[in-house]
């Protein structure tokens, strides 16, 4: 499988997800705040962490490196759409929710890699022992 078709087979899979937690996001939460972009987002930022300090220990192609963390990561997290929803916020007259969600989903998100990343370090050391 070429590195080109696993991108686009994971992003095909990340869309997905990503439609289906908008989805029952705006279910259980509502419409009046993006939480389904906070929530992929976030817990994007968590996986890729994760996923990427996986990586680092254990030998896995560079196909499937990128069939999941290019496609389906980068398709399933979409700064774009954070950036959107952020406009749409101050457009309607909400600049300070949108101030607070861009710092919300930037701050924790970069935690949340960091979190993943040592998560995965301390969880494959573990298993090795």
């Amino acid at each position: 499988m070429s590195k080109t078709v696993a991108v686009a087979a994971g992003g095909a899979v990340g869309a997905m997800m990503r439609y289906f937690v908008g989805l029952i996001s705006t279910r259980l939460f509502g419409s009046d705040y993006p939480w389904g972009t906070v929530i992929v987002n976030l817990v994007g930022a968590f996986l890729i962490g994760f996923l990427w300090g996986v990586f680092e220990q254990v030998n896995i192609s560079v196909n499937f490196k990128n069939f999941v963390l290019v496609g389906i990561i980068g398709s399933f997290t979409t700064f774009s759409t954070l950036s959107l929803d952020a406009f749409s916020l101050f457009r309607g007259g909400n600049t300070q929710l949108a101030f607070y969600h861009i710092v919300l989903t930037n701050a924790l998100g970069f935690i949340l890699v960091a979190a993943g990343y040592l998560l995965a370090q301390r969880t494959i050391k573990f298993a090795s022992i």
